[in-house]
């Protein structure tokens, strides 16, 4: 893998952190736009949740996120 920003091969993992109320400790994906429910929050319910893998670039920071479904 490569920086798309810079070309840099020097990528380093992290994760995107979700700390909200009810959370696993990590950021989730889920395809389709944003659609609120009665109560102002994402609709999510039926809809398949993806892993956030995420590359920070040594050389110039820029941030790669990658989706992988959830183990």
């Amino acid at each position: 893998m490569k920086c798309t920003h810079c070309g840099s091969p020097n990528l380093e993992q992290g994760f995107i952190e979700d700390s909200g109320e009810h959370s696993q400790g990590y950021g989730r994906w889920i395809p389709g736009p944003l659609e609120r429910g009665v109560f102002g929050g994402a609709r999510r319910l039926g809809k398949p949740r993806w892993i956030i893998d995420a590359y920070r670039c040594v050389r110039c920071s820029h941030l790669e996120l990658f989706a992988r479904p959830k183990d």
